[in-house]
């Protein structure tokens, strides 16, 4: 047999393989801290399957759906589900959820003031002012007697939804990422947990008060609906669902960060 022969062969023989069996780069886009953490022990054991895992961090919470729904990336790990169907409500994005991973018990600090009780009249609170975050932190306020919001507001009530505010707590809608740096100006700031942790806080000893972890705000994988049934997506999650994952998780982040599949 001639060295044609065998070349063409050997090419017949790599095309005939399952589309895992090649390596298949897979560009995930992920907020800064823990989603981009996890996603780094995820990489080795996705490589084993054939993924070769480039993450892509973003800053903030607008752009990685964009990315997505435009193919600059093939994934995105850094929203939950109500914040995912009210980007493709508004936005018309073809994007959904193929796997959960964690939750984030959103948190409220304070630099001035031990407990929501100390909080005095008139004070002031920022909130993230995207609605899906923004809707969550005043749930988390009604659910601590805060406040009252009107019937029917679903997860994405405003402060303008405010039914009842004994208090009268000034609101102060900020970008998510901005939480931890307006703490010295403001009496209160709700924070997610992967800024907190970025700005170095504490999730777990430093909130005055914290998101029961239960309820519809568990993250997700998000995937262009056009793959959502490809091989290298099943890949990914069965990479991310795994016991090697789940050590990291517990022992990296000591209760901040909560398994949830």
């Amino acid at each position: 047999m001639s060295l044609k022969t065998l070349s063409l062969a050997a090419l017949l023989s790599l095309a005939a393989l399952p589309a895992l069996a090649q390596t298949q780069v897979v560009r995930i886009g992920a907020t800064p801290g823990p989603h981009a953490q996890i996603l780094e022990a995820v990489k080795p054991i996705a490589a084993k399957k054939g993924l070769d895992i480039k993450i892509i961090e973003f800053s903030d919470y607008v752009v990685p759906n964009a990315a997505l729904a435009s193919g600059d990336i093939e994934a995105n790990s850094f929203q939950n589900q109500p914040y995912l169907d009210n980007q493709v409500a508004d936005r018309g994005f073809k994007i959904e959820s193929v796997g959960l991973t964690v939750n984030f018990p959103i948190g409220v600090y304070s630099k001035k003031h031990k407990s929501l009780e100390a909080l005095p009249n008139g004070a002031t609170i920022s909130i993230p002012n995207d609605p899906t975050n923004g809707g969550r932190a005043l749930l988390l306020l009604q659910d601590k007697g805060l406040i009252k919001l009107k019937d029917g507001v679903s997860f994405k009530p405003t402060p303008m939804d405010v039914t009842d505010n004994p208090k009268k707590i000034k609101f102060v809608e900020i970008e998510a990422a901005q939480g931890p740096r307006v703490l010295e100006d403001v009496d209160a700031s709700i924070i997610n947990t992967n800024y907190a942790t970025a700005g170095g806080l504490d999730p777990v000893k430093d909130p005055i008060t914290r998101e029961n972890p239960k309820g519809p705000y568990v993250n997700l994988i998000a995937v262009r609906s056009e793959d959502k049934d490809k091989p290298w997506v099943k890949a990914l999650i069965e990479s991310y669902h795994t016991p090697e994952v789940k050590q990291f998780i517990e022992e990296k982040f000591k209760g901040s960060v909560l398994i949830s599949w």
